[in-house]
């Protein structure tokens, strides 16, 4: 879940429905029980490396975190992602078109049906002055310049770092009140589109503070992620619009949007990039129609996050992003299934299916990007008991603190002590998470094992690469960043089940290792079956149908093409230099 607003992300009452769960594959909890994962993962994809990495950075961050654009450079972040989500724009209430004002929302209140209506930011976008301290290049902002805020600093960061694309994310929790309308016809997702392109494509800003006008925001955006919380669902925002329709409109809205980024993109020989952010609970997965997104959307980033937190204020304590599922977990599946929360159990039901909750799957591996948290979720009063506080009772959510400011959530920089301390961080192999107890307080977040053993599971399953939530919660090192990046890019030993016990352990201690059911080290250059080539073309040539991992080399119309991470069917030179193909030159 995606928040839209400048605190924190939404209260628990909302978050308690927004969680991952459906699949095939079951952690072991200790020695001598049936492993019913071996099978189903023994035909897993082989080992993989590389992958795209894709971040958030929020329009609210220039205000209390004081973390500007200038910082996406001088923490070293900018030139290691490939794609900057811009978060968040929003609908008009009436007109159902992208829009700018200065209104701020009322997320205070989570059961305001009309927190969002009419809100955005267009100081922080484009009014904002920046002085010469935190702008990108050094230089201050003047009086008469056309545009100033978070959009000209973003076109100076691409500037420097000219491989990077930037988007505009739409809707998120508090701004996706509309999407159900705008999406309801033809006319009004023609409307919608048209209007999102003018504005953050074309750049025809309004011009509103002595800032704007035609133009000015052009060059900045590559694209549109569309963060619409949640199609079908009554389980967005209170007061969201939703209908049976949506399911079919989703995918139509992708369409059209498809549709005009490739036009504007043909004329000016440029690639517009079409991402979503997509649930993990499969009751709205099931709202998704998963065998048709896929052929719209450059990438899926999965919000395989906040699965549990302290919205269940009591506990029992839980991990927000279980890799696997345990049958240790306590908590109750999700409705009319059986399954529980797990990135295993969504990213299965994207991909394969799950009939108990009527899902198609079909939506291609490789273009899934994984979910991780930049942020932690915590109880207090919690009991060691026999596992380190896990699956223990609270008597309430961890006390606020001064930047998240929102109790129950800390970032990675306010958790000092606690995250990156030996002695109060503990491995939940069962599930492969990461947990941290002090004797009083459990958090649960990203942990160096559980950043690892998330890559992998991307690797092994042919994932498109990960996404992650949002930079605005880093400390200054960006330490969970890099370690993500470093996991992304590195490639898994072997493809295996999960370790087989649910005992936690402190970093260092032994536990008993599975039995890999494979343990590929990934394939060799494929046989080439198709794909012309040119005529001195040593290379074999490019296969729709093979799996290539990075450092695979194809010949493909003439040139020599080298694979930067995992793909399977990715057309080289149709996807630019933000894709998987890197251009080697005429053979």
């Amino acid at each position: 879940m995606h928040a839209t607003r400048k605190t924190g992300r939404p209260l628990a009452a909302a978050l308690s429905v927004l969680a991952l769960a459906a699949g095939a594959l079951t952690a072991f909890v200790g020695a001598g029980q049936a492993d019913a994962a071996s099978t189903a993962l023994a035909a897993a994809p082989a080992a993989s490396s590389g992958g795209v990495k894709i971040a958030y950075y929020d329009q609210w961050s220039v205000y209390g975190n004081a973390f500007y654009p200038k910082d996406l450079d001088t923490r070293g972040i900018a030139g290691k992602l490939d794609i900057l989500n811009y978060s968040f724009e929003n609908i008009h209430p009436t007109n159902l078109t992208c829009f700018e004002a200065t209104k701020a929302s009322d997320s205070s209140n989570e059961s305001n049906p009309n927190a969002g209506d009419g809100a955005g930011d267009a100081f922080a976008d484009y009014q904002k002055s920046f002085g010469a301290d935190i702008s990108v290049d050094g230089v201050g902002d003047t009086w008469n310049q056309p545009i100033v805020g978070n959009f000209n600093q973003l076109k100076k960061l691409k500037a420097k770092y000219p491989k990077l694309r930037i988007v505009a994310s739409i809707g998120g929790w508090t701004y996706s009140k509309y999407f159900s309308d705008a999406a309801a016809t033809d006319a009004s997702r023609k409307k919608l589109v048209s209007s999102c392109i003018d504005m953050f494509i074309k750049g025809n800003l309004p011009v509103d503070g002595g800032y704007g006008g035609a133009g000015t925001g052009a060059g900045i955006f590559d694209g549109f992620d569309l963060d619409w919380e949640y199609p079908g669902s009554p389980n967005g925002h209170t007061g969201n619009h939703y209908s049976t329709n949506d399911k079919k409109n989703f995918t139509a809205l992708l369409a059209e949007f498809r549709s005009q980024l490739d036009a504007f993109g043909t004329a000016n020989n440029r690639k517009m990039l079409l991402t979503a952010a997509l649930p993990a609970g499969q009751d709205k997965i099931a709202q998704i129609e998963t065998d048709k997104v896929g052929q719209y959307l450059d990438y899926a980033n999965i919000m395989t996050y906040d699965m549990h937190g302290a919205w269940d204020s009591t506990g029992p304590t839980n991990h927000q992003d279980p890799t696997y599922q345990s049958p240790s977990d306590p908590s109750t599946p999700i409705a009319p299934g059986t399954e529980k929360y797990s990135t295993d159990n969504a990213i299965k039901a994207w991909t394969q299916g799950n009939s108990a909750y009527g899902i198609a799957g079909g939506f291609p591996a490789s273009k899934i990007t994984m979910g991780y948290p930049l942020y932690y979720r915590g109880w207090t009063g919690v009991q060691a008991g026999s596992s380190h506080g896990l699956y223990q009772k609270a008597t309430g959510a961890a006390a606020a603190r001064s930047l998240s400011a929102t109790a129950g959530i800390a970032y990675y920089k306010e958790l000092t002590g606690i995250v990156d301390n030996a002695s109060t961080t503990f491995y939940d192999a069962a599930t492969q998470s990461n947990y941290f107890y002090n004797g009083t307080e459990f958090w649960t977040g990203l942990g160096d094992q559980s950043i690892q053993a998330k890559a992998d599971y991307a690797h092994c399953h042919g994932l498109g690469g990960a996404m992650m939530y949002s930079l605005l919660d880093l400390d200054t090192k960006a330490t969970l960043f890099n370690k993500i990046v470093n996991a992304t890019n590195g490639s898994a030993a072997g493809c295996s089940v999960p370790t087989p016990t649910a005992t936690p352990t402190t970093p260092g201690t032994p536990t008993p290792t599975a039995t890999p059911t494979v343990s590929p080290t990934g394939p060799g250059t494929p046989t080439p079956t198709s794909g012309p080539t040119g005529g001195t073309c040593t290379a074999p040539a490019w296969d729709r149908s093979a799996i290539y991992v990075g450092g695979n080399t194809v010949s493909y119309k003439g040139h020599k093409w080298n694979a930067k991470w995992w793909t399977q069917g990715e057309e080289p030179g149709t996807t630019g230099e933000w894709g998987v193909w890197q251009d080697l030159g005429a053979c």
